[in-house]
């Protein structure tokens, strides 16, 4: 409808943009929106240094520019909707020029470096943890950020992010888990301090390492003196074992050969290995076997009087030995097998617990002694030339018997074959002695 005044057209109201990255989902580990946030007021930050943890580790934060971002948000849900459409046009233009004289100010160019990969990128925050924030990178124990995640972040900054990589290092046959941000295996190496140069390495120094880490076997080189064949040989290995020195030394092992340390063993750094030359054969001998003895009590015999029941006889057994040397030396002979032959039989010995009398009447009286030294020289073990007579009175076997005796005569005590000689001359008088028998009266 036209009126008598000239109409001005209402410029359409124009929201004001979004302030940037403010819906920006992050991937970082340290949380997007600080809960101690109060009507826009941003917490001070503690300052690094002792006590405050590693920051790497810590959450920490959104910082100024996400405390900002929230007041904004704020304010713009408590202003009314029709507050909103009553702003003049200048108002809006005004906020429109402030706004984007405060972007240019805060966005700042800085070079990121994660792992060797470089990139140059604009960013709104205030130091480089919020940074790795905005960018998703996430910054763990083994990590290392230069300069460190709580600086300020300033215009043209370069920031270097070395993600740790797990290495599980076999060294010389002790078995490691170790962490490096190198990224390849000889970086790893001089970041270790482990000596490389000669050494066997399971996985070749310009692999790279990937952020899941790898398996690593490291032999370095050692010095093993070799003693064989009456020679010393030094040499320098990077052997996994003995048995691999001595071949890269041309020594072999023959037959029953062995070495002073298990050949399967490590080779130590400075450590002598001697080679044990060995030869081996077998032998059998024949070998005796001892007879027992056994001995049982006879009260039919007088005390101190032993009668041999049964002689022993010994038995014989076939033994093999294996013989060794070691270096030309003889080693003790080891037994093989056992085979017996003859199983030995045992000695039968009865021994006499009868009480032996004192005295035969009619003989007591007479010169025994006298007897005994014209008879055997007072012998009670003397025989004869011709073995058919033994004993002080020279009893023959079969008369020693008749008068209760057991075995030989000269086996017997002195006393016992007093006794039976004094028993004789009862039968039969001095007649048994025609030589010596008046000695008894004499």
């Amino acid at each position: 409808m036209r009126t008598g005044r000239t109409a001005v057209a209402t410029p359409p109201y124009v929201p004001a943009p979004p302030p940037f990255h403010e819906e920006q989902t992050l991937g970082a580990p340290w949380p997007l929106h600080d809960p101690t946030v109060v009507d826009g007021a941003v917490p001070p930050r503690p300052a690094a240094g002792p006590g405050t943890g590693d920051p790497r580790t810590v959450p920490r934060p959104g910082g100024r520019a996400e405390a900002r971002r929230a007041a904004r948000r704020r304010k713009a849900a408590a202003r009314p909707e029709n507050l909103r459409r009553l702003v003049p046009q200048a108002l809006v233009v005004a906020f429109l020029a402030g706004g984007t004289s405060a972007f240019v100010a805060h966005d700042k160019a800085v070079r990121l470096t994660v792992d060797g990969e470089p990139r140059t990128l604009h960013t709104f925050a205030d130091d480089i943890g919020e940074l790795l924030d905005d960018e998703g990178i996430a910054v763990g124990a083994h990590d290392v950020v230069t300069p460190a995640p709580r600086g300020d972040l300033d215009n043209d900054d370069e920031i270097t992010v070395r993600h740790g990589r797990p290495v599980t290092l076999t060294l010389d046959g002790v078995r490691h888990v170790v962490w490096t941000t190198a990224g390849t295996v000889d970086g790893a190496l001089r970041q270790l301090g482990v000596r490389a140069e000669g050494a066997y390495l399971s996985v070749a120094r310009a692999s790279s390492i990937g952020r899941t880490g790898l398996a690593l076997d490291v032999r370095t080189e050692r010095t093993v003196t070799l003693m064989a064949d009456g020679r010393e040989r030094t040499v320098r290995t990077n052997a996994a074992t003995v048995a691999e020195a001595l071949a890269e030394a041309g020594i072999t092992l023959h037959g029953e050969d062995t070495t002073s340390v298990a050949p399967q063993s490590f080779p130590r750094d400075g450590q002598t290995v001697s080679v044990l030359r060995i030869t081996g054969s077998r032998e059998v001998r024949e070998e005796s076997i001892p007879y027992s003895e056994q001995r049982s009590e006879d009260s039919s015999l007088f005390a101190g009087t032993e009668v041999v029941e049964r002689e022993g006889r010994t038995g014989a057994r076939r033994v093999t030995y294996a013989l060794r040397t070691v270096n030309g030396v003889r080693q003790r002979p080891r037994v093989l097998d056992v085979d017996v032959v003859r199983y030995p039989v045992d000695r039968i010995v009865k021994v006499g617990t009868r009480v032996r009398p004192q005295s035969v009447a009619g003989a007591d009286g007479l010169n025994w002694h006298g007897l005994a030294a014209c008879e055997s020289g007072g012998r009670s073990d003397a025989v004869d030339s011709s073995g058919t007579y033994g004993g002080l009175y020279q009893f023959d076997t079969q008369t020693w018997h008749t008068l209760g005796g057991r075995g030989r005569p000269q086996d017997a005590p002195a006393s016992e074959q007093t006794f039976r000689a004094k028993k004789l001359y009862v039968q039969r008088g001095a007649s048994p002695w025609p030589h010596c028998g008046r000695r008894l009266t004499g």
